[in-house]
């Protein structure tokens, strides 16, 4: 069948090959010019001669030429059983004659096709039937009708099949059913058609003037004459009503032949022709043929030369008629089985005959009601299934009005669930679905398929005649006006369906029901397995249960998945799917564009959703970027059978929704003579694509209009398609006000639109007037030129990654729980689009890292190029040109990430707005706190400057004295003592009046800043007399007029504590990183209270705000103020001398001596200047590299996202099993998680010595600069060494300073202390360095090899490997404003808070005002129900929780999506829920009972689910693409 899907473009056979191809192509089309494009494409020579008659005589061209019917009959020869039924249902629809009886190959008895002719299925109305507009719709085989058949004999010119036609397209346009001579090919010599019996149907439509005759009719047409058919001559007279003989003349042996008929008479007509210069003895020959036989007169036509062909065929319609009122017996086609195998005929069906047993086994318990009979053998789908369908909707939308059962009823309902499916468990395997599973068990494919198609057959036989008689009581109910009997019947017409998917349902609920119960007696593994193959083999499975509205998820899941592993993978699906009005023509569309065979009658229509797998041939697969075009057939909307209930609307919505999420190509069927109902389809369509864009999914639409014909058709319908198009944009406004989308003004905001390509006249299906209509060729031609347009579409546009079948699961699952819930907006519960969101977040926060960091730390040291100010002013130029560039490449690194095809980049697309904001918050961020940074290294080197000018002042005192001393030694002989007593003297006469800067009063400083930050709160006035040193002693107490109101949600001690916390720990931080106050530290901290306050509102905030920063400043201003002394107490100049003491000593000693100094000092410039500058370089490097140790060590998947982060610390909190841990991280999240990482941090550095590993990576890389540095400074202009003097060491270490300036700082002052009064020469000094700076090298690498205090360690980094991975996974600070559940979305600038997991509300301090108890209320269930809620927010006013977003409209709180999602917090509140109200100073929560029964392993099962980490494999790949 892929075959004939495939070549949509040739449309001529070109080669003898192609030949039957090409005429199956067409068939499959549905063309009823199927056998007249099979004659090869031949080019004429333009210049031959027209009289050369050897040309028209020659036989050469014959060699290439075929007769159709040979062609059929080769056909049905190769064919398979059931390709022999495609076949003749195509033909059948194309009013072209089908073989009965087909000739053997071999010269053997030919076959009678009756199995091939099985599912042919006619409508019609006799009739006697027509006043009561009824119809008889049977299997054409069963139907028992007259025969009439039309044979010939050897020397008859006349052509029968050609009268025929004009028998049986009297009243309508002519119609060749049969071939004949006059037709392309039928001129040709038949080579194995001879013997082919062809047969067709007459069936009336009910109308006198229109119908040829009165009732149906059979007519058979014996290809050849009877004499080289004895045997199916025979066969045709027994078991017709009528024998229509065509002759000129009868010979010998023809004679013979109707000799040995037997009760010929009203049954043997002859039809003689009669021809000008007809010979006597032919006419002779004829009336002894009628005296032998003994025909009455009447049975003769004789047809003249002056009777033309139509006259003749009224006259044959005469004898026809008159015949037919004369008939008593019919013979079905079924019941000629008999005749056939007498006379020695084969036939087709005989080999099916234990299949058709096992097929009557089954089905043999129906009876009169099929209700009864699905009870008992298809229990699983009852009314059990349905109710527990119906539970599950509840338990999603939860419309319960008393709030305080809320769990209660949410438990009930699941208990309903469990107690269902426990029954369904235990139920019994019926003996017809034993039966069932055995026969399609089978090894033996061909048994199997003809199995189900017995099954098929039977079925609708039956579902027809109960249906039949049903309708008939219903017409009669109808006219009584009975309400309540007619509402039994609608239901007893629904219910009274019955085919083979119910029984491939039940299968499928025997699975889905069967898997999780241990009671189980047979082996059900297999059956996933045994519907793949039957899906892989064209079956179509339902997706979508119709009378349940329900999908079994592990059923088709499994089912699904076992597909995929049986074509190794290559899954990838173009999903295509039809919608539209019942009856108008979806699934006729399908097949006909397809060659499927989805079912179009046999009075059931679909229910429910479809899927069928159509396997891509290898040369469309690249094209098309698929290995399986998936068709999905969907119920019709707008159900005659659901129209009278009240949720029909809702029902065909979430059936659009659905099947339009799940496809890639969307058609939309639109019958244009009914305006209303296209008018409600369109509004459906148009809800349901506005549903797609909310999550991202693209869906490709075409609207097909049915019935619109006429070469004129498309310009003509130019107003009809802008009319649908308003009609498009006024239903698109309406679903948008209902979704809350406001901004949604057209379809086209909606869609990629296009009022010219994506609109399809189709003509209508029929040519002529059924049921003797054929199927309209412009129809079959219109859609397989719609098929190819569709295809090359899809091939322009699907560049990007398309659903492999565990992708289509996924979203299919995640699509069905929003169904179900009615909620559309984005949810990070799916899965695909939570993998999505995450590998953004992942590569953009690979961009912060880049280029964050910014060459500051030595500015002090570039002071003398220029003053400080205007060294601050330049850098900050600098920095902000850099951060513009970084800027500009994190936007094109977004774009670029969009613009890819793959990874589900679709599903967020519209968070692409809130990445962009993140890149300017970002970049806002990086430059405040670079100019803070600069501001605050600007003042640190004010402050140093004035430490450093003092320092320089006594320096000169002492190395004057120092020199002083050393010529009132020089003329004396001393021993080393003496000097020393004599250096001691002078040492403590000279440095007694050094002193350094005064202290600064940092607590009014601190105040000035508070003052600033309340610059617009108008408070000034109240800080004017305030002492900040006697503020914050005493722990911190809300006044009492701020607490008044004690709901759960205004706890402001609560509050305040935690800031404090948080605020004493930041202050801690910054005190221990050893560096002097500024008031950048202030504004830092206050921003972190600010931060803090943000995230909650309440009416006294201002008060409150007031006092706790106050509160909070008062304990930064005594710390800070030590800070500042412990600072000044180190820079001392006093100190720093005292530093130097020993080294004046040395110095003051050598010089006494005359001793060269320089290997001494550069030992002394490496311990004074190098190694404090190595060790600050070292602790500038570490707190980065610890970073990036974390995120590529085995724990960097918990760093990842925010998703894993959550996680992980969930998962240890749950085993941990500690009250106090989970009491701190809901309470004291942000301490909580910083302690978290900071332990973790510890953990990881404590393993293998990985800190010395770090630290000894570090010191390697600085001391390769500092050596690379040596080497250049140590050479003056043009690379020439320095002269080798002592001068030239001032002027190497110069050189170096520069040189290192963006790594290392240099301190002047120690350099110029070392170099005091140097003896030595260059050469010797670099050379003498060069070796002490291994030495170092060596002393650090083995202190750093022994184990180090590694908190001290991380408290003296001034970057925080704890705060910057706290950053990285903390979030914007944001808090549930129901159960304070942090804010998990990217980055800090985005639109839309979210959180995986919410708490039970009593977690968060909620009570219940009345009684005090904590509420066990979850926020994910209260937004699926009608309870309410009040807070200040609402100023006490009561609101409906699903109208939370009028208040909080920046958090997205999607509905519970799976009962496991919140076990976790669940299991939490129950196990510790005693100690919680005892910490919250509440009551016990009432837990539901269902709670106490979650286990710690269900608790875990529900976290992972909840923040997908047992989600299928759907990163990027092994290549996937970095920024």
């Amino acid at each position: 069948c892929s075959e004939l899907i495939q070549s949509l473009y040739v449309q001529t056979a070109s080669t003898p090959a192609e030949i039957p191809w090409c005429f199956l192509r067409n068939l499959y089309k549905v063309n009823t010019e199927c056998r007249n494009s099979i004659q090869l494409s031949t080019s004429e020579e333009e210049n031959f001669d027209l009289f050369d008659f050897d040309l028209y005589t020659d036989n050469g061209c014959a060699d290439k030429q075929v007769n159709p019917l040979d062609v059929i009959v080769a056909l049905f020869h190769c064919a398979d059983n059931f390709l022999q039924q495609e076949m003749a249902l195509k033909m059948s629809m194309c009013q072209l004659s089908v073989p009965l009886l087909l000739p053997s190959s071999n010269n053997s008895q030919s076959t009678l096709m009756l199995w091939a002719l099985r599912d042919i299925m006619k409508e019609w109305c006799p009739q006697d039937l027509s006043d009561s507009k009824g119809f008889v719709e049977n299997n054409i085989v069963q139907a028992d009708i007259p025969f009439y058949s039309f044979v010939r004999l050897r020397n008859c010119s006349l052509s029968k099949s050609q009268l025929l036609n004009q028998i049986l397209s009297h009243g309508q346009q002519s119609h060749n059913i049969f071939l004949h001579r006059d037709m392309d090919g039928g001129s040709i010599k038949r080579v194995i058609a001879n013997g082919l019996v062809e047969v067709c149907w007459y069936l009336p439509c009910g109308k006198e003037n229109l119908d040829v005759f009165p009732e149906p009719v059979a007519f058979a047409n014996l290809r050849g004459d009877i004499c080289e058919s004895l045997s199916e001559f025979q066969f045709l007279f027994q078991v017709s009503n009528a024998t229509f003989i065509f002759l000129d003349k009868v010979e010998q042996d023809e004679h013979e032949a109707l000799m040995s008929l037997k009760n010929v008479q009203n049954k043997l007509f002859l039809v003689v022709n009669c021809k000008d210069g007809s010979k006597s003895e032919d006419m002779t020959s004829v009336k002894t043929i009628l005296k032998d036989i003994k025909i009455p007169n009447s049975s003769v036509t004789i047809k003249n030369p002056n009777v033309n062909g139509a006259q003749l065929s009224k006259k044959l319609c005469t004898a026809i008629k008159t015949s037919l009122s004369d008939v008593k017996s019919t013979v079905s086609i079924a019941n000629m089985v008999k005749t056939a195998v007498e006379l020695g005929f084969f036939v087709d069906e005989n080999k099916t005959d234990e299949q058709k047993k096992a097929t009557e086994e089954i089905i043999s318990g129906i009876g009169n009601r099929n209700t009864n009979y699905k009870k008992q053998q298809l229990p699983l789908q009852g009314e059990d299934w349905k109710r527990l369908s119906k539970l599950q909707k509840k338990e999603c939308r939860l419309n319960v009005s008393d709030e305080s059962s809320v769990e209660e009823y949410k438990c009930h309902l699941q208990d309903e669930q469990r107690a269902i499916r426990e029954e369904q468990g235990k139920r019994k395997l019926s003996e017809g679905m034993k039966i069932f599973i055995e026969n399609v068990s089978t090894e033996d494919k061909v048994k199997m398929n003809v199995f189900l198609k017995w099954m098929k057959m039977k079925l609708d036989t039956d579902s027809r005649e109960k249906l039949s008689e049903m309708r008939n009581e219903y017409k009669e109910v109808c006219k009584k006006k009975d309400t309540n009997r007619i509402a039994e019947l609608d239901q007893a017409l629904l219910d009274s369906s019955l085919g083979i998917e119910h029984y491939m349902r039940e299968m499928g609920l025997i699975y889905e029901f069967s898997i999780q119960s241990q009671e189980t007696t047979y082996d059900i593994s297999g059956l996933p397995g045994l519907a793949a193959e039957m899906l892989l083999d064209g079956y179509p499975l339902e997706l979508l249960d119709g009378d349940a509205s329900n999908i079994p998820e592990k059923w088709i899941t499994d089912v699904l998945m076992e597909v995929h592993r049986k074509v190794g993978g290559q899954s990838r699906l173009l999903v295509l799917t039809v919608l539209g009005v019942q009856s108008s023509g979806k699934s006729t569309l399908l097949n006909t564009m397809f060659g499927v065979q989805f079912p179009v009658s046999s009075g059931r229509c679909t229910r429910g959703a479809y899927m069928l797998f159509l396997k891509v041939g290898q040369d469309l697969k690249s094209e098309l970027n698929c290995d399986f075009i998936v068709l999905i057939d969907t119920e019709g909307l707008k159900s005659p059978d659901l129209a009278r209930q009240d949720n029909s609307y809702e029902h065909d919505n979430q059936l659009a929704t659905f099947v339009i999420g799940l496809s890639d190509v969307a058609i939309i069927n639109i019958a244009m003579e009914n305006s209303t109902e296209m008018k409600d389809v369109l509004q459906i369509t148009a809800h349901a694509f506005l549903r797609m864009k909310q999550i991202g999914k693209k869906t490709v639409c075409h609207f097909v209009h049915q019935n619109v014909g006429g070469v004129s058709a498309h310009s003509k319908c130019m107003t009809e398609r802008q009319h649908i198009l308003d009609q498009l944009n006024e239903m698109t406004v309406i679903a948008a006000q209902m979704e809350k989308q406001p901004n949604i003004k057209a379809f086209t905001d909606v869609l990629d639109y296009n009022i010219e390509r994506n609109n399809w006249n189709i003509p209508g299906l029929w040519h002529g007037i059924p049921p003797m209509a054929a199927v309209s060729t412009g129809y079959s031609e219109a859609v397989a030129d719609f098929k190819r347009n569709l295809l090359e579409k899809v091939k322009e546009d699907r560049n990007g990654q398309p659903s492999t079948i565990p992708e289509f699961l996924e979203w299919m699952r995640s699509l069905w729980k929003s169904v179900k819930f009615e909620d559309f907006i984005f949810s990070f519960r799916n899965t695909l689009v939570a993998h999505a969101y995450d590998n953004l977040c992942k590569q953009f926060n690979e961009w912060e890292w880049e280029g964050a960091e910014v060459e500051i730390l030595n500015t002090d040291n570039q002071s003398q190029e220029d003053t400080l100010n205007n060294l601050v002013v330049s850098k900050k130029t600098e920095v902000s040109n850099k951060i513009e560039k970084q800027q500009t490449l994190m936007k094109q690194k977004l774009s670029s990430y969009y613009r890819r095809k793959h990874g589900h980049i679709n599903l967020i697309e519209k968070y692409q707005a809130d990445f962009f904001n993140n890149i300017k918050c970002l970049a806002r961020e990086i430059k405040h706190s670079v100019d803070t940074a600069l501001d605050r290294a600007l003042q640190m080197k004010v402050n140093r400057k004035k430490t450093q000018e003092l320092q320089k002042k006594y320096r000169s005192v002492i190395e004057e004295q120092v020199m002083k001393l050393l010529r009132d030694c020089k003329d004396r002989s001393l021993p080393d003592e003496e000097l020393k007593q004599e250096f001691e003297k002078m040492w403590d006469k000279t440095t007694a009046d050094v002193s350094g800067p005064k202290e600064r009063d940092v607590a009014a400083n601190v105040l000035n800043q508070l003052r600033k930050n309340f610059s617009n709160l108008s408070v000034n006035e109240e800080l004017e007399n305030t002492d900040l040193k006697e503020i914050g002693i005493e722990p911190f107490k809300v006044k009492e007029e701020l607490t008044h109101s004690k709901k759960g949600e205004s706890d402001l001690q609560s509050v305040a504590d935690k800031v404090i916390a948080s605020c004493t720990q930041f202050i801690t931080d910054k005190v221990k990183t050893n560096v002097d106050y500024h008031e950048s530290l202030a504004n830092d901290l206050l921003q972190e209270i600010n931060q803090t306050l943000k995230n909650y509102k309440c009416q006294n905030i201002k008060l409150f705000e007031i006092d706790l920063k106050l509160h909070i400043c008062g304990i930064a201003s005594r710390e800070f103020q030590k800070m500042h002394r412990t600072f000044l107490s180190e820079n001392d100049p006093k100190t720093q001398f005292e530093k130097h003491k020993d080294q004046y000593l040395t110095d003051f000693l050598d010089l006494y001596k005359n001793k060269d100094q320089g290997q001494r000092k550069a030992r002394d410039f490496v311990r004074v200047c190098i190694k404090p500058a190595v060790n600050d370089y070292i602790n500038r490097s570490l707190g980065i590299d610890i970073v990036d140790e974390m995120l590529s060590s085995s724990n960097s998947t918990k760093y990842s996202s925010r998703n894993y982060f959550q996680y992980n610390i969930q998962k240890e909190l749950l085993e941990k099993e500690s009250f106090d841990s989970f009491v701190k991280y809901i309470c004291s999240y942000e301490i909580y998680v910083k302690d978290w990482i900071l332990k973790q941090i510890q953990e990881n550095l404590s393993e293998n010595n990985t800190l010395g590993k770090l630290k000894t990576k570090i010191l390697l890389t600085i001391a390769e600069k500092i050596s690379d540095a040596t080497e250049e400074a140590s050479k003056g202009d043009n690379d020439v060494p320095l002269p080798d003097n002592t001068e030239s060491i001032a002027k190497f270490i110069s050189n170096m300073r520069k040189i290192l300036i963006k790594d290392i700082s240099i301190s002047e002052e120690d350099v110029k202390t070392v170099l005091f009064t140097i003896q030595s020469t260059c050469h010797t000094f670099i050379n003498s360095f060069k070796m002490v700076l291994e030495d170092l090298k060596e002393e650090l690498q083995h202190e750093f090899s022994q184990n180090e205090n590694i908190p001290e360690t991380l408290s003296k980094l001034s970057i925080k490997p704890q705060d910057e991975l706290f950053q990285r996974v903390f979030g914007c600070g944001q808090q549930c404003p129901f159960c304070k559940v942090p804010c998990e979305a990217g980055g800090k600038e985005h639109k839309e808070h979210h959180a995986a997991v919410h708490r039970p509300q009593g977690l968060g301090k909620y009570r219940y005002i009345y009684t005090e108890k904590l509420a066990e209320k979850l926020c994910t269930t209260d937004v699926q129900s009608n309870f309410r809620f009040s807070n200040t927010d609402t100023r006490g006013k009561q609101q409906l929780f699903k109208e939370y977003s009028k208040y909080y409209p920046e958090w997205h709180i999607p509905p519970d999506s799976t009962i496991q999602a919140s076990d976790y917090w669940k299991y939490v509140l129950t196990q510790y829920n005693e100690r919680f109200a005892e910490e919250y100073k509440a009551k016990p929560a009432d837990v539901p009972e269902a709670w106490k029964k979650i286990t710690k392993e269900q608790a875990l099962k529900g976290l992972k689910e909840a923040f997908n980490i047992n989600g299928i494999n759907l990163s990027l790949g092994k290549k996937e693409q970095k920024f």
